[in-house]
């Protein structure tokens, strides 16, 4: 395995020790959310990961609707057998009896994978199977396209989202890949698949030519396309994100020069370009590369696209804020203007992963972000039929077919269905399900499976502390491809108080702890846990290194 970083943030915090405490930006959307959301409540992020894993990839699973996963033996694009992942539960495309069992997505294949790697089971050789090589049917050879797809095949595409037509979707599965191959480095074929992807996005870069103002991209004729779907500038973002990590596996300066070009592309542009998940991604990379390469990308301006719902061609995309009828929604991703505000589960999860790192590299953010994922963490709960009031759910007496593991697509200010459940109050947890396939698709449709398959995410961040509502997060859990060498992580206090909480430290020898934010070391020589105060409304951004190490 080849990495081309240096151990860039031990010499940033060699440096930083000599200079003044970090000052922190704020991001105008994040002041906007509730300092200590209400109800407070943060579940058990890890060990709902773990339960959807043993759940879902139950092939003998027992109830009307399951089990939620077969096997695909079409053999697309590779000649060997792959499992199926319902996108809802109940849609009527999907199962080994229809469209050959050819119709999954990788959204919810990947994410399911990803996630459960997250939280440390190995998707390798789970109960015998090795679902990380089934994911290799995703790699369209087949169509001549060579990157992850959505789908296997073009017979099923436009039965989903997609596949030559829709950016972010055809860019997206190639983001998840990347994190996927950093965990399963030795799967056979991985490498050549990801150095296939890389060159794929390398040539595609290079014709737009700083000009991603399409709505897809064919790989496989290499031309920019427009269609009646909005230009989709910031896949740009998904690009930058993939020969960036490209680079750092493979030290092909043409990777670096590909992502240099795309987030150049990015910046340049004049209106807010917002358009699904990938803007997050820029941000990080932008404050990554800036880090590690010397760039100068404007991390501020990405965030503020990334939070504050202006972007134009998603109309209103971005970060909700707000308490509806006692209930705080603040730090869902989604559109800020759908029937008042409509945001997702998986948008929310999927945020987390390139957010919550960037911290690393631009420690500024520290306070906000802190904030954020209070606030994201403690509403997404309510995508869940079992912590949403049932006055708030269009299914509530069908909880039980989520099995305590599959969420509600969304959640809503008012009913996007207009005629149905109108008498209901905000928020409303609610999913689209039904309407992909009018009068066929059940009401319980409105469970996503897809959504729910990425939880491994803040399952693998996410972590409370003794002190309700102080969360400890991970920032080395979703820095792919970084130095992740010592143990960092984000505590934020949001109360108006001090607080002191408990840092556990499980030390094979003697562990010096600093805080990255005021440059002062605030443990020493340590092999056991201490306890540290936290001051109000301030975050801390704690890293552990071997006190053989010296700094000084």
């Amino acid at each position: 395995m080849k990495f081309i970083f240096k151990p860039l943030l031990l010499l940033l915090l060699i440096a930083s020790l000599a200079q003044a405490q970090v000052s922190q930006i704020s991001i105008a959307r994040v002041n906007e959310m509730a300092d200590v959301p209400q109800p407070l409540k943060i579940i058990d992020w890890r060990e709902m990961a773990l339960k959807f894993d043993s759940t879902v990839y139950n092939f003998n699973s027992k109830g009307k609707y399951w089990p939620l996963v077969w096997i695909d033996s079409t053999g697309k694009n590779f000649k060997q057998p792959t499992v199926g992942i319902y996108t809802a539960i109940g849609d009527v495309r999907q199962g080994p009896e229809n469209n050959k069992g050819m119709f999954h997505e990788a959204l919810a294949n990947m994410g399911a994978v990803l996630g459960a790697s997250l939280v440390g089971i190995d998707k390798s050789k789970s109960s015998g199977i090795n679902y990380v090589s089934m994911l290799k049917n995703y790699f369209n050879s087949d169509t001549g396209w060579n990157i992850m797809m959505n789908n296997t095949a073009p017979e099923v595409a436009l039965l989903g989202g997609g596949y030559g037509r829709d950016w972010w979707y055809d860019v997206y599965p190639n983001v998840l890949f990347y994190a996927i191959y950093e965990k399963y480095p030795d799967e056979p074929q991985y490498e050549k698949i990801a150095k296939t992807i890389a060159e794929q996005f390398f040539k595609a870069d290079s014709i737009l030519n700083g000009n991603y103002n399409y709505s897809y991209f064919d790989y496989g004729k290499m031309k920019p396309m427009t269609n009646n779907i909005c230009v989709q500038a910031d896949a740009a973002a998904g690009h930058a994100y993939v020969l960036y990590a490209a680079y750092l596996k493979f030290a092909d300066p043409r990777y670096l020069k590909g992502a240099i070009n795309a987030m150049n592309a990015l910046e340049s542009q004049k209106i807010n370009p917002t358009y699904e998940l990938l803007m997050p991604f820029g941000a990080y990379v932008a404050a990554r590369m800036n880090a590690e390469q010397g760039t100068n990308f404007d991390v501020q301006k990405m965030l503020e696209w990334t939070f504050n719902g202006t972007a134009v061609c998603r109309e209103g995309w971005g970060f909700l804020t707000g308490n509806w009828n006692g209930i705080d929604i603040s730090g869902t991703v989604g559109s800020t203007v759908d029937h008042g505000g409509y945001s997702f589960l998986m948008n929310t999860f999927d945020a987390a992963w390139p957010l919550v790192p960037l911290v690393k590299y631009k420690p500024e953010y520290a306070n906000a972000i802190g904030k954020w994922m209070l606030n994201a963490v403690n509403a997404s709960r309510f995508f869940y039929p079992q912590y949403m009031p049932a006055a708030h759910q269009t299914l509530p007496e069908y909880a039980a077919v989520t099995k305590g593991v599959i969420a509600y697509e969304g959640m809503a200010k008012a009913s996007t269905y207009d005629s149905l459940y109108t008498s209901l109050k905000a928020p409303v947890a609610q999913g689209d399900g039904p309407k992909w396939v009018p009068g066929k698709n059940p009401e319980v449709s409105q469970f996503s499976v897809y959504g729910s398959a990425h939880v491994g995410i803040f399952g693998g961040i996410v972590k409370e502390t003794e002190v309700q509502g102080i969360l400890q997060l991970d920032l080395n859990a979703t820095d792919f491809y970084g130095d992740n060498r010592f143990p960092v992580y984000l505590y934020y206090n949001p109360y108006t108080t001090k607080k002191t909480i408990l840092i556990k430290v499980s030390a094979t020898e003697k562990t010096d702890v600093y805080n990255l934010l005021t440059k002062k070391r605030v443990a020493k020589k340590r092999k056991t846990s201490f306890y540290l105060t936290l001051q109000p409304m301030q975050a801390v951004v704690l890293k552990s290194i071997p006190s053989s190490i010296s700094i000084n």
